[in-house]
């Protein structure tokens, strides 16, 4: 569990808040000079430079998607006044958020686009068991990536944890970052959300889906959750070609009990994968 690793993790998933170097060096569990030189060095960022330049990039995306409120886009942002982040956007972008907003489109701008995490192979499989899941009925909010933007997943997170525990039918407070309609070229659907009792009751601007009943090979995360890939990409790539099992065509999910900390990372996930009987 690297210090960096749990760093960009809690950038990504609270840059939107209001976070110092102190906060993010203590859920690292390291001193400040420690995550400043072990930052820097890793990713060729300050840290803190890092934190503006992702606060920035996603203002200029709410703005090119034609945000109403400049002033309101400012404030999430962490800036006091219009003035002030009209400045810095400036000085960031070479464009006013105005300009931005009008043309509708970010191709001629710079966006800091987030850092991926931990991608290692583990020398050691996990530890698997078999469940047969029932239908799951899922509501959240969804987005479409691709493996290049798949690092963006956290600060996803981040747009979805408001909703938590406020969604109509929501059913306890376990959270799934469900994974499904994947393509042949990697681009994939990816919901944060809950388990809801029906879609009846649910807000248009919520994404819906429903996952029948199936067999899967289910595996514990118990490390940080920065770490996260290297357990998937042991998955993939060791523990099923190893198996003798076949992926089934559905969605796999990571499932987040109540014991998980979204603050700091720590206490552990379920990661189920679909498989044939």
């Amino acid at each position: 569990m690297s210090p960096v690793g749990k760093a960009l993790w809690f950038v990504e998933t609270h840059f939107l808040s209001e976070i110092t170097l102190e906060e993010i060096a203590r859920i690292a569990g390291v001193s400040r000079f420690h995550m400043t030189r072990a930052f820097g060095d890793s990713t060729g960022y300050s840290i803190m430079r890092y934190v503006r330049g992702r606060r920035l990039a996603e203002a200029a995306r709410t703005l090119a998607a034609g945000a109403p409120d400049i002033l309101a886009v400012a404030l999430d942002a962490g800036y006091s006044s219009h003035e002030a982040f009209t400045r810095v956007f400036h000085e960031h972008f070479g464009l006013t958020p105005e300009a931005i907003r009008q043309q509708g489109h970010l191709s001629n701008v710079n966006v800091l686009e987030p850092i991926k995490m931990e991608e290692t192979l583990r020398t050691s499989p996990p530890v698997v068991r078999f469940e047969i899941g029932s239908v799951l009925l899922l509501a959240g909010i969804a987005e479409r990536y691709t493996c290049e933007t798949s690092a963006g997943i956290p600060s996803h997170w981040q747009r979805f944890l408001p909703h938590l525990g406020t969604i109509p039918g929501q059913i306890g407070m376990t959270a799934f970052g469900v994974r499904y309609n994947t393509d042949d070229e990697g681009n994939f659907d990816y919901l944060c959300g809950v388990e809801v009792s029906d879609f009846s009751r649910l807000p248009p601007d919520l994404t819906r889906i429903r996952i029948s009943a199936q067999k899967y090979a289910v595996f514990s995360h118990r490390e940080h959750i920065s770490t996260i890939r290297s357990t998937w990409n042991t998955i993939w790539n060791k523990w099923l070609p190893e198996s003798g099992h076949e992926v089934a065509d559905a969605p796999d999910f990571e499932r987040y009990g109540e014991g998980f900390d979204s603050m700091t990372g720590n206490g552990g996930l379920e990661l189920w994968i679909p498989i044939k009987a």
